[in-house]
């Protein structure tokens, strides 16, 4: 094993492949609509009727990883409440203050769509863009999952999206093409797959990929799903984590210590926060949210395999469901412990989990650590806190492994 880090080369080609899709967004055709969409809504539909789907939250996350506290301070000042998610106030502040935003925000859509199957302040958040752009909205629901979805609520979610392609077909003018819809499905399942297999290399030892490469490198299979770009990437991507395990190469110089991750992350410590497990051996293997875009829609009646998979996230489950398969992917990825992040902004994730600290910690016999800070917010980060506990977590590992 080598103690060296060497950076992942598809790092330029990710960069070069989002700033092309952004560029696409702000200088996109005439007359070809604009979506701006949930991270839960099945886009493959919007592919296959030639619509253009944009992700506020991929915006709202680049712009925290950017430091985007003044954006918030802007939908503040609009009357939006500092409780509210901080993706929900990036993407109003950057609405109604553009040119203080990156990229001078997102140009307008033609219409929204949102899917509550991530949370229910979705709903609220496309609500406010939808009154401040004056534009039509479309609401997915979605029922909560307490155990594998019945027969009926797939029914039911594929109903609406019947509703929703009459519904795209009547206010964007298009017409939705089956063997455009078969394709962008294909490529969408391509994918997931690839995706899939790349995060379950890191079961090697050393791991090839630590949190920041996941979290980083997640983004094409949110904002380009159901794309060829998307599938190219993937295949580049693994090719060279594979090369990785080949060689020994792991993400994190001697790694001694291999760690779960729950929650979104901290996008504007990325870095320096992994950094304090990082220096002291320890690796973040797998998590539970970079999993949560590798759903895959069977082939089978599209509407219904559609369904399924979008029905099916990880974040509409119960907290039960979460607690046995995070202890399963402890033991899967032998990881020494995991950290919950108690993410001020993200209430679906984080309401219940000291309980399922508790509960992981008994189920997969490993120690836990909880951390309170904000996936945008810094407002909400207190680096002298954050700094002890994670040292005092180590120090924990170090005398367990003795």
């Amino acid at each position: 094993m080598t103690g060296r880090y060497s950076r992942l080369e598809s790092a330029l080609a990710l960069s070069q492949l989002m700033d092309a899709h952004y560029a696409q967004v702000l200088s996109h055709r005439p007359g070809r609509p604009v979506a701006w969409i949930s991270a839960g809504t099945p886009v493959e539909l919007l592919r296959a009727m030639g619509i253009l789907a944009v992700y506020p939250e991929n915006y709202a996350a680049m712009c925290g990883s950017r430091g985007a506290v003044a954006l918030c301070e802007v939908a503040e000042r609009h009357g939006y409440s500092r409780d509210l998610c901080s993706y929900a106030r990036i993407s109003l502040g950057a609405t109604l203050a553009p040119d203080s935003a990156p990229l001078q925000g997102l140009g307008r859509p033609d219409l929204l769509i949102c899917c509550n199957n991530t949370c229910g302040s979705i709903v609220k958040w496309f609500q406010a863009l939808a009154r401040i752009l004056q534009v039509p909205l479309f609401v997915l629901d979605t029922p909560f999952l307490p155990a594998d979805p019945p027969t009926h609520a797939v029914t039911y979610v594929a109903e609406q999206l019947e509703d929703l392609v009459r519904w795209l077909e009547a206010t964007a003018g298009c017409r939705l093409d089956p063997a455009q819809l078969h394709e962008a499905m294909r490529l969408g399942r391509e994918a997931a797959l690839l995706w899939r297999e790349i995060r379950g290399l890191c079961r090697a030892r050393p791991s090839p990929l630590n949190a920041p490469d996941l979290f980083l490198h997640m983004a094409p299979i949110v904002t380009l799903r159901g794309t060829p770009q998307a599938v190219t990437y993937y295949r580049q991507l693994r090719q060279e984590v594979m090369a990785r395990v080949r060689q020994g190469v792991g993400s994190v110089p001697c790694e001694c210590y291999r760690l779960l991750w729950d929650n979104i992350a901290i996008w504007p410590k990325l870095s320096r926060f992994f950094y304090l497990f990082a220096s002291r051996g320890a690796c973040f293997v797998v998590d539970t949210y970079t999993g949560a875009w590798d759903t895959v829609a069977e082939p089978g009646e599209p509407l219904e395999s559609l369904s399924r998979a979008y029905i099916d996230i990880f974040l509409n489950r119960s907290l039960d469901y979460r607690c046995q398969r995070m202890a399963q992917l402890i033991r899967e990825y032998g990881c020494d412990g995991f950290v919950m992040h108690n993410n001020r902004s993200c209430k679906p994730f984080s309401l219940g989990e000291p309980l399922a600290r508790r509960r992981v910690s008994e189920a997969a016999g490993v120690p836990g650590l909880l951390i309170e800070a904000d996936m945008c917010d810094t407002r909400a980060y207190a680096d002298e806190q954050i700094n002890t506990r994670v040292a005092a977590y180590c120090e924990a590992l170090e005398e367990r492994a003795e």
